[in-house]
């Protein structure tokens, strides 16, 4: 069974857009000061000003993601990267595709 909080996760247009657009980082993403976009992820920051938010509405959202497992996230100093769990997304797919 899907778990609430991949529902919960699934439930916005923002969301989704953040997923989508990690899925190619390097085509939605500039280049970023530290860290690489496929292998350390793309920078809290980056994707709050691709969302057009601000910064604590991006966390929020980043936040539940990665909660759901479908974001992972990597802490350096005071910086949050964030690329996609393919391994998660795939196992929701699976169970999406086997009505639950």
């Amino acid at each position: 069974m899907i778990e609430v909080t991949v529902l919960k996760a699934l439930a916005s247009e923002k969301r989704l857009a953040v997923l989508e657009w990690l899925r190619d980082p390097v085509a939605h993403f500039p280049p970023q000061r530290d860290g690489d976009r496929v292998e350390d992820g793309v920078c809290s920051v980056l994707i709050a000003e691709r969302l057009g938010v601000s910064r604590p509405t991006a966390s929020a959202h980043l936040k539940l993601l990665a909660e759901a497992g479908l974001l992972r996230v990597k802490r350096t100093g005071q910086w949050a990267f964030y690329r996609r769990d393919e391994e998660r997304i795939a196992e929701v797919k699976r169970m999406f595709d086997e009505g639950w």
